[in-house]
């Protein structure tokens, strides 16, 4: 059989999983980028595990960073998962969400002040 008849339709944007963008801010004396990014995964994977992680769409967004203030993407359904994890994160660190939007665009004009 051939590898032309096999080709696949692309999901209905109906049927896709919607994504939802968390800003979070980060209170620490010690700050520095790739270290956060590392303890909001590291965290993560303890939490929700490489699957839950997987399913879930989970992205830290490196070039957002403005200031202590972050963003991440995520799947809708696991909004609150990832508000608990940015809660459970040890350490000399204090995260907090300021918010959730549905597109990046509104989160860095509502959260960071910052426009695209």
């Amino acid at each position: 059989m051939s590898s032309q008849g096999c080709n696949m339709k692309p999901l209905l944007p109906s049927l896709r999983e919607k994504k939802r963008y968390v800003v979070f801010e980060v209170k620490t004396d010690d700050f520095e980028v790739k270290k956060i990014e590392k303890l909001i995964v590291e965290s993560s994977l303890k939490f929700m595990g490489e699957f839950g992680i997987s399913k879930a769409g989970f992205m830290v967004l490196s070039d957002s960073w403005n200031g202590k203030k972050g963003i991440i993407k995520i799947g809708s359904k696991y909004v609150d998962e990832i508000k608990l994890v940015l809660g459970l994160i040890k350490g000399n660190i204090i995260v907090n969400t300021l918010g959730v939007s549905g597109t990046l665009k509104k989160a860095k004009q509502k959260f960071i002040g910052k426009e695209e």
